[in-house]
């Protein structure tokens, strides 16, 4: 059985224009447009998800899906960084913030580890992710990475040498233990 997962990043939000761990803001109204200009562009699935987040389920609206919460794909739980910049933290808390940059282990936000959060979305990649046909799951990119770090066997310091732009689908096709990873197109525009 082949599965067919993409991935695709949320619009941007004031949050990650500021670089601020995500507080549930709205996508911006011209990010909105973007996806709707998009909409047309996504192949037919059988199963459409997005991660339980504000910017997730509207980037999902706004590219016309009707997509199921899926609580296993939140994002990464900052626990009491949630709001705040990194710049902020970084400043009142340095070494905290360099420890949770350098140890996927590290959570001195009170929340998730990368650790955790990569085994829970390895997790549900290996048992709920695979289907016959297509998955189109809009997630947070920190998702994005795990699924890309547990696809290629990577290490979990590989975590944060990926970047996910907004608006991009990365795709995984394969079925458990062995999968193949298409990194971040854009989705199509109008005219493209």
């Amino acid at each position: 059985m082949t599965s067919r997962v993409t991935l695709i990043s949320p619009a941007t939000t004031p949050s990650l224009r500021r670089a601020r761990f995500d507080d549930g803001d709205s996508i911006e109204d011209s990010a909105a447009a973007r996806a709707r200009s998009a909409a047309g562009s996504l192949p037919a699935a059988g199963r459409v998800l997005a991660s339980p987040s504000v910017r997730c389920r509207e980037t999902a609206a706004a590219l016309g899906l009707d997509a199921s919460v899926e609580p296993e794909l939140s994002g990464l739980d900052v626990g009491r960084w949630r709001g705040r910049t990194l710049d902020d933290v970084g400043a009142v808390e340095p070494e905290a913030v360099a420890r949770w940059l350098a140890d996927p282990g590290a959570a001195p936000h009170g929340g998730e580890s990368v650790r955790e959060l990569c085994a829970r979305v390895a997790r549900w990649l290996e048992t709920s992710g695979p289907a016959d046909g297509r998955t189109i799951a809009v997630v947070e990119p920190e998702v994005v990475r795990a699924v890309v770090v547990h696809a290629l066997g990577a290490p979990e310091a590989a975590f944060w040498r990926l970047d996910v732009p907004p608006l991009t689908a990365t795709e995984v096709t394969g079925r458990s233990g062995r999968w193949n990873v298409r990194l971040g197109h854009g989705l199509a525009q109008p005219g493209e």
